[in-house]
């Protein structure tokens, strides 16, 4: 029997939109500070969802001073071009509108800077079917998906934890909402796939984006 949440917190990249060629664009032109040519972008995928300095850390081995210049690299093509190079999900205005009719108050956490993400809300007319945008901070001191979670909770006030659901489509989604206390919804038309978040421990499995209906 699905319960009956209150809260329904989404990710952005991979879970509402496919930004992967704005992101690999980015990643692509931020590397060639360091000579490294990317032939295959969608070898880059895996940079969609994860913070950006834990990614350039992980998959290129860069200290975190790199890592941070790394990012102001990465933002010199994504200010303007590379946010813009993404689209939403077929279904997706739909359902969060159905989300809402069933009178759920619905939240973004996303790893993305919170005014970069704020901006794509924008410029794809979701904002309305938002309560609250919450991300992480541009110095990325809040930047792992966990602390923007808590952070949004905090933000909107939120006591009772067991009634929120997170939906997402990596691990670090279902990772994080276990660390606040809650329950996630994995999406596989994202970037993650089956068993990374079976493996996380995603309660839920939504194959399509009018999946994610049937379990809030």
């Amino acid at each position: 029997m699905k319960k009956d949440y209150k809260y329904v917190i989404f990710d952005l990249d991979g879970t509402l939109t496919d930004s992967a060629i704005g992101i690999t664009n980015s990643v692509a032109y931020a590397l060639k500070k360091w000579n490294i040519e990317v032939e295959d972008k969608s070898t880059l995928n895996c940079f969609v969802g994860p913070p950006l300095k834990w990614s350039f850390m992980t998959y290129f081995g860069f200290s975190e001073e790199q890592a941070l210049e790394a990012i102001e690299e990465y933002r010199v093509y994504y200010r303007d071009r590379g946010i813009f190079e993404n689209l939403v999900y077929p279904g997706v205005p739909e359902m969060l509108e159905e989300v809402r009719a069933r009178g759920k108050k619905v939240i973004l956490a996303t790893s993305k800077p919170e005014h970069f993400a704020k901006q794509i809300l924008d410029y794809f007319d979701l904002t309305k079917y938002f309560d609250l945008a919450a991300g992480a901070t541009m110095d990325y001191s809040r930047a792992k998906k966990g602390q923007v979670i808590a952070y949004a909770l905090e933000n909107f006030g939120v006591t009772d934890v067991s009634e929120c659901i997170m939906v997402g489509d990596r691990d670090q989604d279902v990772n994080g909402a276990r660390e606040q206390g809650f329950d996630c919804i994995g999406v596989l038309y994202g970037y993650g796939g089956r068993e990374e978040l079976e493996t996380a421990g995603a309660k839920y499995i939504a194959e399509t984006v009018e999946d994610i209906l049937k379990f809030i």
